[in-house]
């Protein structure tokens, strides 16, 4: 008799777990579902049983059959921009999604440059911020903020804000650079726009690696582990419908810079593989330069930055390194950082022509006695200094010793020697920790900067 009645408690708890649909915090009221595409919907129910999916922008109806264990997913057609609209999912019991809009839907990545929000750090401000806020009125543009945790396991949820509409209230507390891009862009294209913010500062980029955590589940677990960050707080909303992703990281991985490139290609790569909704846009930043401690190893990441972008298909770098701070490693500037990241996105995800959008990069150089030339691309109408001298050029000889180089811009190129170095063989270009980087296109769009030796 025991043994019976133990039976059927278990069956009905196992009956009874999923009684109302529940979603995992990426579905809410007021958000924002990628336009004109297939996009997933998932959750639990009552086990076995059929989940209806009314949608009412097309008045369509999906469905699906829960497994034993209450799961679902299904994909529902998305049509053009607007709303507000509905959504009804059924499993005998009826939950509705209000206030749903179709558009662009963004994600916002990685450490403390991303993480920083509108309102700034506590005593470091970010630019414009009371202006941004004042503006932040707008009910097209949606926001969702995940909280910060680990996992060594893939995990089903997250902690969020959910689905908010923008407001001052709202947008106080969101990334900088990822709230400017999406306000920038909704204005742009008239469409809605959601952005989902997923950032931990000071970590580095082997724990948003998809893959199963090397460290033993009895370990102390800490936010650089292995696939920790990609298991807990991008995991919990992978296949949501997006457009691309916003990448900001890569102080933590200066120790490590002859391996960044490759570590961001594998994220990138696992990534799209485990969204499975093609190559979508990675539009990331290069590192601010900072005083760190004169090891020069945050020029050498951002050369691996660099170097990525020739690595990972369908990508593109924003270069910031006119925009540093030398004592902030959190650079106030975060408006000037979004809208190159917009230029990326209207140019190449939108499709807009007569954009300039890439910084100029080192092509080639010769050296004639004692003068090198450098040769840059995405330089068509030019270069600039904007009235400036040119300070950051350095050029060595064979004894490897570099000394500061004067510069004259000549079409798209810049022609440097040095009293110093009667036979260069080797230049460099801002690649220190600190400088202020001082050449641009005639676009404004500033050179990434560079190095001719691998020494």
């Amino acid at each position: 008799m025991k043994k019976y009645l133990f039976l059927l408690l278990v069956s009905l708890i196992t009956s009874t777990a999923f009684a109302k649909i529940s979603l995992p915090s990426i579905f809410s009221d007021n958000m924002v579902l990628q336009q004109n595409s297939n996009v997933s919907i998932w959750g639990k129910a009552k086990a076995n049983v059929k989940v209806t999916i009314h949608t009412s922008w097309n008045s369509q109806k999906y469905i699906a059959m829960s497994g034993s264990d209450g799961s679902w997913k299904l994909s529902v057609v998305s049509t053009k921009a607007g709303g507000p609209y509905q959504i009804t999912i059924n499993d005998g019991e009826e939950l509705v999604l209000n206030n749903v809009l179709l558009g662009e839907v963004w994600l916002c990545s990685g450490q403390s440059n991303m993480e920083m929000p509108v309102k700034g750090f506590r005593n470091q401000p970010a630019l414009n911020s009371a202006d941004i806020l004042l503006d932040a009125d707008n009910p097209q543009i949606r926001l969702i903020r995940y909280e910060k945790t680990l996992s060594r396991t893939p995990q089903y949820d997250c902690k969020s804000t959910s689905w908010q509409v923008s407001d001052a209230e709202s947008a106080k507390e969101f990334s900088a650079v990822g709230y400017q891009f999406a306000q920038q862009l909704q204005r742009k294209l008239k469409v809605p726009v959601g952005i989902i913010m997923s950032t931990w500062g000071g970590t580095k980029i082997e724990g948003w690696i998809a893959g199963n955590s090397a460290v033993a589940d009895t370990a102390k677990i800490t936010k650089n582990d292995p696939s920790v960050l990609f298991n807990a707080m991008i995991n919990p909303f992978l296949g949501y419908g997006i457009k691309g992703v916003l990448w900001y990281q890569g102080e933590a991985n200066r120790s490590n810079y002859n391996q960044y490139d490759q570590l961001m290609e594998a994220m990138v790569k696992g990534w799209r593989k485990a969204w499975n909704i093609g190559e979508w846009p990675f539009y990331y930043v290069q590192i601010a330069p900072f005083k760190y401690d004169s090891t020069k190893q945050s020029a050498f990441l951002r050369e691996a930055q660099l170097k990525a972008s020739t690595q990972i298909p369908n990508s593109g770098m924003v270069v910031s390194i006119d925009v540093g701070t030398e004592n902030f490693i959190h650079p106030p500037d975060k408006t000037t950082i979004s809208k190159r990241l917009v230029y990326w996105a209207m140019a190449n995800a939108y499709g807009r022509k007569g954009l300039a959008f890439a910084s100029p990069v080192y092509k080639s150089h010769k050296i004639s006695k004692n003068v090198v030339t450098i040769s840059f691309s995405h330089t068509e109408n030019g270069l600039s200094s904007f009235g400036n001298s040119l300070s950051a050029f350095e050029i060595a000889g064979e004894d490897k010793v570099f000394h500061p180089a004067t510069a004259k811009i000549t079409g798209a190129g810049v022609v440097l020697q040095s009293e110093k170095v009667k036979t260069p063989v080797a230049v460099r270009y801002a690649f220190k920790d600190w400088v202020v980087g001082d050449l641009f296109n005639n676009e404004g769009l500033p050179v990434s900067p560079f190095r001719t030796d691998s020494w």
